[in-house]
């Protein structure tokens, strides 16, 4: 049974961009999931909305089919009650025209009575962001709301400034939710929580035991049908100043003064502000081979498919500890980890396998925490081997784990923001990749289906990456 404390008030939820790849690919089967674990409302609608002239039929067949390819299937949940939920409001919205919007709304809210909690989902372009929030402004939609902000807030420092004046002008704080979907894993939790909960790592959680933080996200598969907007972005802006950073502040951080949302996300963004700006001799970008032939990709574009990056963490805690992150498209693995690679004992035994100490995060599917060690190999002799063991989060425990977007629905409709960052973090990545981002350096080709350009490999020298090589 579903803990009823965690169900939160009846909400008008409006999600713009709602026939979009985004919704279609992880909003609208987020939320259908978590209709499915009973974490919606007692009552609730779903307002789409967007420039296409749908009818409230149409949006729910729409959403069926995206059901029914990104999956949880509907025949494998409450489908018929879900669907009557659903409702749409055409012609755009923004502060000069609000489209259907005013009237669906206004409807919605008569059907729940009282005054419902309104959450407003941005999934659409960033460029988008400031028209919808002066929007929801002008037509004093501000009240008892949450906006949520899909990645990235902003795409340089004048952007971030100008949309957090915006949505400051609009919203409180604490109304303002900016998703990045990589906290809302199950095993990048288990992260602090393997350390703080354990005296095993807290103790050695510093730069007298680690020797590297290696943050690693490679992806199979290609920029595919979003290569228009793929290439007016790249994967230092998609990629490393969101995700990866964000995932080097939750190793990075210092004990927080508790649990709560507040004390979380202060030591996140307290430490990522002791993050030292990027140098250009420690960053290497590339451009898998073949990209620049796709269709809506410019014949001379220089846009990075590929980047890794050595940072370093300026605080007593991590001084002199390289935090190498990497990601990128068209290589050989999908992988999703982050690894803790501590030093070798100061009293080496002879034979010790170099670089058997890690512990590991994988961050997809339900997530999977693994520890290397060095042990005896069975048999008649004394050498040494590295062994690994595994903890698979999804078969663990006996309560389910969600998805990453569904976790994070759910935390904006209970008013959880401790997964969500917040302005000062994000400011300081501008200071961290601005100059990186302003002037980038010509990427260097690499074959499909490898580990990037061989240069990156320097990065991670003497030791080398934990995965791929």
């Amino acid at each position: 049974m579903p803990d009823t404390s965690l169900v939160p008030e009846p909400t008008v939820f409006m999600l713009f961009g709602a026939t979009g790849d985004l919704s279609r690919r992880l909003v609208l089967p987020a939320f259908f999931r978590l209709a499915q674990a009973g974490l919606l409302p007692e009552d609730w609608r779903l307002v789409g909305n967007g420039r296409g002239d749908v009818s409230h039929e149409n949006f729910q067949d729409r959403t069926r089919s995206a059901l029914e390819e990104f999956g949880p299937k509907p025949a494998d949940g409450p489908w018929d009650e879900f669907s009557s939920r659903l409702r749409f409001a055409g012609g755009g919205f923004e502060a000069s025209d609000p489209g259907n919007l005013l009237d669906v709304l206004a409807e919605a809210e008569d059907e729940l009575g009282g005054s419902p909690r309104r959450v407003h989902y941005f999934a659409v372009p960033p460029s988008a962001f400031v028209k919808l929030t002066e929007g929801i402004g002008e037509h004093g939609l501000a009240e008892r709301s949450r906006v949520v902000y899909e990645k990235p807030f902003g795409t340089s420092m004048g952007s971030f400034e100008e949309l957090d004046r915006v949505a400051h002008e609009v919203f409180d704080e604490e109304q303002i939710y900016r998703i990045d979907h990589f906290l809302g894993k199950e095993a990048t939790q288990s992260i602090h929580v393997a350390r703080f909960g354990n005296g095993l790592f807290s103790s050695a959680w510093d730069r007298r035991c680690i020797e590297s933080v290696q943050i690693d996200v490679p992806e199979t598969l290609d920029v595919g049908m979003r290569a228009e907007f793929y290439d007016s972005t790249g994967a230092i802006l998609d990629m490393l100043v969101t995700h990866l950073f964000q995932l080097a502040g939750e190793v990075a951080m210092r004990v927080p003064a508790s649990l709560n949302a507040e004390h979380i996300a202060q030591a996140r963004e307290e430490v990522i502000g002791c993050f030292r700006p990027l140098s250009a001799d420690e960053v290497v970008v590339g451009q898998y081979q073949g990209y620049r032939e796709i269709a809506g990709v410019p014949a001379g574009s220089r846009t990075e498919t590929y980047v890794a990056a050595r940072l370093w963490v300026d605080n007593e805690r991590w001084s002199g500890v390289p935090f190498l992150l990497r990601t990128g498209k068209c290589m050989a693995q999908s992988r999703q980890r982050v690894s803790i690679r501590f030093k070798e004992p100061a009293e080496r035994l002879p034979g010790l396998p170099s670089g058997a100490n890690t512990l590991g995060f994988e961050l997809s599917g339900d997530g999977e925490i693994d520890l290397s060690l060095v042990t005896k190999r069975p048999g008649p002799t004394s050498d040494l081997a590295t062994g690994k063991v595994s903890l698979d989060l999804g078969k663990a425990f006996h309560t389910p784990s969600l998805p990453a977007y569904s976790r994070l629905i759910h935390d904006v409709l209970v008013g959880d923001r401790s997964l969500f960052t917040r302005p000062d973090g994000l400011k300081h990545v501008w200071d961290v990749a601005g100059d990186l981002l302003v002037d980038k350096p010509e990427p260097l080709p690499y074959a499909r289906g490898s580990w990037g350009p061989h240069r990156a490999r320097e990065l991670a020298a003497p030791s080398g990456w934990v995965i791929g090589e």
